[in-house]
């Protein structure tokens, strides 16, 4: 016969969380309360990895970016198709040689297509 689940049995768990719960709370409040206070003019300004912050932060970015960054995805998936084919090689044959070419022909005709209408020239 199965035992059942009660509220009962959840109770050590319920009572973990509020501890842990209860340990966040009470640190990040003492911490606030005892922790130095020094709110000057340099604390208060916008910080990214050292340098100071010019212009405003909304300016639109090329779409050449964009681009780029979609290609190298779309590109670095190909290396992920291959390897499992690279591990089974032997057990595909000719055939799984045969469909490779094709998909790295495919791939091949999408760079090229790339290439020509010169969407990783950045000039």
């Amino acid at each position: 016969m199965e035992a059942q689940s009660t509220a009962v049995n959840y109770l050590p768990i319920i009572f973990q969380m509020l501890v842990a719960l209860g340990f966040v709370v009470l640190t990040m409040t003492i911490t606030h309360l005892v922790g130095p206070k020094r709110k000057t003019s340099d604390k208060l300004v916008a910080f990214e990895s050292g340098i100071k912050s010019v212009g405003n932060a909304r300016q639109p970015f090329s779409i050449k970016y964009f681009l780029v960054a979609i290609l190298f995805v779309l590109f670095d998936i190909e290396v992920i198709f291959m390897y499992p084919w690279a591990v089974n090689f032997r057990d595909f044959g000719v055939n799984g040689l045969i469909e490779m070419f094709i998909f790295m022909g495919t791939l091949l005709l999408g760079f090229i297509y790339i290439i020509k209408k010169k969407a990783l020239d950045w000039e």
